[in-house]
């Protein structure tokens, strides 16, 4: 353990900053210094600490720093956190090596930096060197040509004529080359379908002990550098996992920041999300059939009895919990599952058996989902069935018929228990995002991670603010006048679109509430407007946003997924349009039963889960408008409840100080300004 007093000040991290930013060509920024300060003094103190920096701030280097600062003199490593792995790779890839080269003549020695991600992203050696079985049952066969036959590996002479083929043959190339085995780091990219062929989930892993090729392995090597390294970037799902399983695929570390922090309940919620369906046991019965000798039987009329008990169950919160005939399945499935994973153990203490490990590791998923469905009640998580996708694992999800089996679904109803005691509890936690407060509180975002309520750990909430000038840089207009928002597009929300896309000149990044909405709406607006307008999945995300940022003229529309990701300062997003409040949706299951147990313990559930949530994504849209200190434009709202509706201020208090209206001229006035159009341009 580090000794109180060793690491450094806030006033050696501010210097430090100060050499950094003036290195790098930047500018003083108060919120910036106020950040790092904060920062440093929660490290020195050991209280958590929960702060928003507004766009602009510089929050990388703000944490950055004094994590280094600290990491140079603790016996531990230091954590950063993020939602995605391309922020990650972000951070170790290009903001860590900029910021350490500055800093190198000012720190005592080198700053030891690991990254860190699952052991689905990294290559597996044994499996590339045929340890493990060349077909996977359930991702489909190896190699796919015209009439869907297996290649056997490897490959004959003339190699695989399929783009799957050809992409294990060019991922088993790369493998012997690959210093790291980190999926990111080979360009071109592959499928998840490709990648399935030649990597590992943790549960099929053989083990340390077990593999004969351990020494090699990427992941394990990972995890070694990470150990002893002063800095790990790592991101959610491995925080999840430490804190719900108790696995130690974290080294043991004093300090952590939280970047992306507004995601980390769902992130979390995601990652330990479980589901079981008929497809999922009728795929681990197929594995162990191949790759073992066990009974199997049993299980296989279990999984048929399953789809039959649960096929009449429509899609939704099961709220009453289990009927007497399904907890009754998922006991023989339970026990089936039980009996083929004894019957299947390798029979010797050293034997080694990828196919059996693999097969093996299925049947045991299906044993813990039946536990947890089973266990629902007892233990605070929510199961609902689905039919919006079906799953299989390596498959991925397709899209089913109406009358398809559902899939049951279960989840955590709030994630705050266990962050409390995995995460919060022996460390110091810093969460930063730019959307973590709804005005000045913290609360709503702070009491869904556990720190608040009876025995919650000491914490300080902070807004560092943002360099930008938003009432000057920016419009707020809510389009107060149109009908509350319906299904889909309505006629007057295109013509809205339609008028401030011509005003503006173009321009414009369309945030909708579904993919179906986005495709709907870039449909019609192309016959009405003279501008190329592009929509999501048409191309890939990096390609359409680097599209849109190289011409002022194009629109981009798309979903929620945008909403995290496109980072375009300059004049080619100057209009931000979303067609609604971005509450959930009504039928989303685990936030149906949030909201009951708000209001079942006297709380309102809709401001506390639906208008909380809406809050959080509201500020991440409009925060694309304003990148950089010389950008102007409008964000449109068209959903009127932002400016009739009681809860209508609440969201409002999220979104950055734009200058307000709900007057449609004047807004088309400032676009036509802004696009440099006469002023009755686009009537």
């Amino acid at each position: 353990m580090r000794k109180k007093g060793d690491t450094q000040g806030p006033e050696q991290v501010l210097d430090l900053l100060d050499t950094a930013v003036s290195a790098m060509g930047g500018q003083n920024r108060p919120g910036q210094h106020e950040m790092a300060r904060q920062v440093a003094e929660a490290i020195e103190t050991g209280d958590h600490l929960l702060v928003q920096a507004g766009t602009g701030t510089g929050k990388s280097l703000a944490y950055l720093i004094p994590l280094i600062a600290h990491a140079l003199e603790s016996d531990k490593p230091a954590l950063v956190s993020t939602a995605t792995l391309a922020l990650q790779s972000q951070i170790v890839g290009r903001d860590l090596p900029r910021l350490l080269k500055t800093l190198e003549p000012k720190l005592p020695r080198e700053v030891d930096v690991a990254l860190l991600k699952g052991r689905s992203n990294y290559v597996c050696v044994h499996k590339t060197g045929g340890g493990f079985p060349d077909e996977d049952d359930d991702a489909g066969t190896l190699f796919m040509l015209g009439e869907d036959q297996a290649v056997p590996h490897p490959a004959p002479a003339s190699g695989p004529t399929s783009a799957l083929g050809r992409d294990v043959v060019r991922l088993r190339e790369w493998a012997q080359e690959t210093e790291t085995g980190d999926r990111d780091e080979l360009l071109p990219g592959v499928s998840d379908r490709a990648w399935r062929q030649v990597s590992v989930t943790s549960m099929e892993c053989l083990g340390a002990q077990k593999c004969p090729v351990a020494e090699e392995c990427f992941s394990e090597r990972a995890r070694a550098k990470a150990a002893v390294a002063d800095l790990v970037i790592t991101n959610h799902a491995m925080l999840a996992i430490a804190a719900f399983e108790g696995l130690a695929v974290l080294p043991d570390y004093d300090v952590v920041v939280i970047d992306e922090a507004h995601e980390l309940q769902d992130r979390v919620t995601g990652a330990v999300t479980g589901q079981l369906s008929g497809t999922i046991i009728s795929a681990a019965v197929a594995a162990a059939r191949k790759h073992t000798s066990a009974s199997l039987e049993p299980l296989a009329a279990a999984g048929r009895a399953f789809d039959q008990v649960f096929a009449p169950v429509p899609s939704g919160l099961l709220a009453a919990g289990l009927s007497e005939d399904q907890e009754m399945v998922l006991g023989h499935v339970r026990e089936s599952t039980r009996t083929a994973l004894s019957d299947s153990k390798p029979e010797g203490p050293d034997a080694v058996d990828g196919g059996r490990q693999m097969a093996r590791s299925r049947l045991l998923a299906v044993q813990e989902m039946c536990e947890r469905i089973l266990d629902a009640g007892n233990s605070g998580e929510v199961v609902w069935a689905s039919r919006t996708s079906t799953f299989a694992p390596g498959a991925g999800y397709t899209a089913p018929e109406e009358d398809s089996p559902p899939v049951i679904n279960v989840a955590p109803l709030s994630v705050a228990g266990r962050l409390r005691e995995g995460l919060f509890d022996g460390h110091t936690v810093v969460l930063t995002s730019a959307t973590l407060a709804i005005g000045a509180e913290f609360g709503p975002v702070a009491g869904a991670l556990g720190l608040l309520g009876a025995g919650a750990p000491k914490w300080t909430g902070t807004d560092v603010g943002s360099p930008f000038d938003y009432p000057r840089q920016g419009v707020l207009y809510v389009a107060k006048d149109l009908p509350k928002p319906g299904r889909g597009t309505s006629p007057e929300q295109l013509d809205e679109i339609e008028a401030l896309i011509k005003a503006s000149g173009g321009g414009a990044l369309g945030l909708f509430s579904s993919r179906r909405a986005a495709e709907e709406a870039a449909e019609a607006l192309r016959s009405r407007v003279d501008f190329p307008i592009l929509c999501q999945g048409e191309s890939t995300m990096s390609a359409l946003v680097k599209q849109f940022a190289e011409d002022d003229e194009t629109c981009l529309f798309g979903t929620m997924s945008l909403w995290q990701g496109v980072d375009v300062p300059g004049a080619s997003c100057r209009l931000v349009i979303m067609d609604r409040i971005p509450f959930p949706r009504p039928d989303d299951p685990l936030m149906t039963a949030r909201t009951r147990a708000v209001a079942k313990a006297g709380g309102n559930g809709f401001m506390s889960v639906s208008a909380t949530h809406a809050a959080v994504r509201l500020a991440q849209g409009a925060g694309r408008l304003i990148r950089a200190s010389g950008d102007k434009g409008v964000v449109a709202v068209l959903d009127s409840r932002l400016a009739t509706a009681r809860y209508g201020s609440f969201l409002r208090a999220a979104l950055p100080p734009f200058w307000a209206t709900t007057d449609r001229a004047v807004v088309l006035q400032a676009l036509q300004r802004l696009a440099g159009q006469p002023a009755d341009a686009g009537r």
